[in-house]
């Protein structure tokens, strides 16, 4: 199962108690995968499609609850892509207009809704269930193990604004990206996926995530060290090989036995440990001699070989 099917999942079992909450979540699922045919005469009918069984479970559990509308619901196999999807079809009934008002999807004598009602976000529970709602229909979550992305993709741009807005009310900073058939609001922060997942109550995936970030910080951390480790090692040995052949200069010109202890005892050393650093050096010196010391009496060797 995706990361994106795991949060959904959990987020369906959310048990809505709450009236108006539950008409937010349900009107915003009909929003994004649903949609709405007129026939004349405040005559509708409404069909909704989604590859997520668990999306399927919630709007019918709600439109039951809720709605008491007449509701089918069908699993169809495609064959082009070899997934399942579900297609809940409302028809026309005496009812229907009357609930579409409720949900915040038809003005009366207006016509269909384009942003998202006042009336129906009547509290914070009311808002954060609508963006429960709009993920479960048209969301996506990346997978935390290779990048922290989170987005909602919905057709109308009027209602991607709103969600936008809905989301800044919230603290959760997203994004817009305006695609040739749809419009996706999106999060690639880990704080704002963590965040939103948190809001929408889906309290598990956001752990998740957030474990997955301090996971991911550790071997950034660790990978920093080795890397930090591994120059080091490598400036050691280039130093390493210029001193050695700067001894070998020294003691062609001067020989060794006739220079003075320090500088002796330091080319001693470093031919018989060519890969340390000075300061690895100056500990073995007798007494041990600081990084500062042992660099000078590379100074010293130096004038000596010029």
């Amino acid at each position: 199962m995706s990361f994106t099917a795991e949060a959904k999942d959990e987020l369906s079992r959310i048990d809505e108690e709450d009236a108006s909450c539950a008409l937010a979540e349900l009107s915003a699922i009909m929003r994004v995968c649903g949609s709405l045919s007129f026939s004349g005469a405040s005559r509708y009918s409404v069909r909704m499609v989604t590859e997520t069984g668990s999306v399927a479970r919630t709007a019918m559990r709600l439109l039951h609850r809720q709605l008491d509308l007449e509701t089918s619901l069908t699993v169809r196999r495609s064959v082009q892509r070899k997934a399942r999807n579900y297609l809940i079809e409302i028809p026309d009934q005496p009812q229907l207009t009357r609930n579409l008002v409720r949900l915040g999807i038809v003005v009366p004598d207006a016509g269909f809704t384009r942003g998202i009602p006042e009336s129906l976000l009547a509290h914070e529970g009311t808002t954060q269930a609508f963006v429960r709602g709009a993920f479960l229909a048209g969301g996506f979550v990346a997978d935390p193990r290779r990048d922290f992305h989170l987005e909602i993709s919905v057709s109308s741009e009027e209602l991607a604004d709103a969600l936008c807005g809905l989301l800044s009310d919230m603290g959760v900073r997203a994004r817009l990206n305006h695609r040739r058939s749809s419009h996706a609001i999106y999060l690639k922060s880990f704080e704002g996926v963590r965040d939103l997942l948190t809001i929408m109550g889906a309290v598990r995936s956001a752990t998740a995530v957030e474990r997955m970030r301090q996971l991911k910080s550790v071997k950034n951390d660790v990978n920093r060290r080795v890397n930090a480790d591994i120059a080091n090692t490598g400036r050691a040995s280039r130093s390493g090989a210029e001193q050695l052949h700067l001894i070998g200069r020294v003691a062609a010109k001067h020989g060794l036995e006739t220079l003075p202890h320090a500088l002796r005892e330091f080319c001693e050393l470093r031919v018989r440990n060519p890969e340390m650093s000075l300061v690895e050096l100056g500990r073995l010196c007798d007494p041990p001699a600081s990084k500062s010391a042992m660099y000078h009496r590379v100074l010293r060797l130096q004038k000596l070989a010029e």
